[in-house]
């Protein structure tokens, strides 16, 4: 009974930190009130206020967490309703994932090597712009720290979330195919929750830039691994 009485508290304390975060970031609009950002604060701050364990939590944040996967499922809505834009523009979106992927994995490599990084972290940080689950697989098959590759990956996103829309701005790309390759392929599924508020296409473009980048970042993440080790 106490642990369903958890179980419930937990959920609404989540649901209820995020709606008020997301009041807060439309009524301001500002990259730092994003509410994924905000809720992850809040919810670490009850925790840590009220000296509640994390594993007390996830008695209920399972419950949440469990919703990831047909959250991640809905996306498949407006990549069908864009088909046939994506299947026009095939060629340009493998290329700029492809970029994408080499770039974020090369670039964060030798950052970590020029950083004095040992070699397990180097590998936790190689798949850190690819969606968490694909990513732990390839930290874990490589002998990299599962636990870094996840903070690793909400670094990322958080990163692309926040300073994506800045970026592209800068570079003027201003286009539906630009913006949401840029925002999946370097933000993988925080990217896409960014594209989404952007229109339909970006969503579009961002999903299947998410997805290609976890199954081409699988093949080409241990042949980065294998020549720089």
């Amino acid at each position: 009974m106490q642990v369903m009485m958890y179980s419930i508290l937990f959920v609404f304390v989540t649901i209820a930190v995020y709606l008020v975060m997301n009041l807060l970031y439309f009524k301001y609009r500002k990259a730092f009130f994003i509410p994924i950002l905000t809720t992850t604060i809040g919810i670490i701050l009850i925790l840590i206020l009220f000296k509640v364990p994390y594993e007390t939590y996830m008695l209920g944040g399972k419950w949440v967490d469990l919703l990831l996967g047909p959250a991640i499922v809905s996306l498949a809505i407006p990549l069908y309703k864009q088909r046939e834009l994506i299947k026009q523009n095939m060629l340009p979106i493998l290329g700029g994932v492809l970029t994408g992927v080499l770039f974020g994995m090369v670039s964060g490599v030798l950052f970590a090597k020029m950083a004095g990084f040992s070699k397990e972290i180097v590998l936790s940080l190689l798949p850190k712009s690819i969606t968490t689950p694909i990513a732990i697989q390839i930290a874990s098959a490589l002998g990299g720290a599962t636990s870094l590759t996840i903070a690793f990956v909400m670094i990322a996103g958080f990163t692309g979330i926040i300073l994506g829309p800045t970026f592209l701005k800068w570079f003027r790309i201003d286009t539906a195919i630009g913006r949401g390759i840029g925002l999946g392929a370097a933000a993988h599924a925080l990217g896409t929750s960014k594209a989404i508020e952007i229109g339909e296409q970006e969503a579009s473009y961002s999903s299947i830039a998410m997805t290609l980048s976890a199954i081409i970042g699988s093949i080409v993440g241990p042949l980065i691994a294998w020549l720089f080790y």
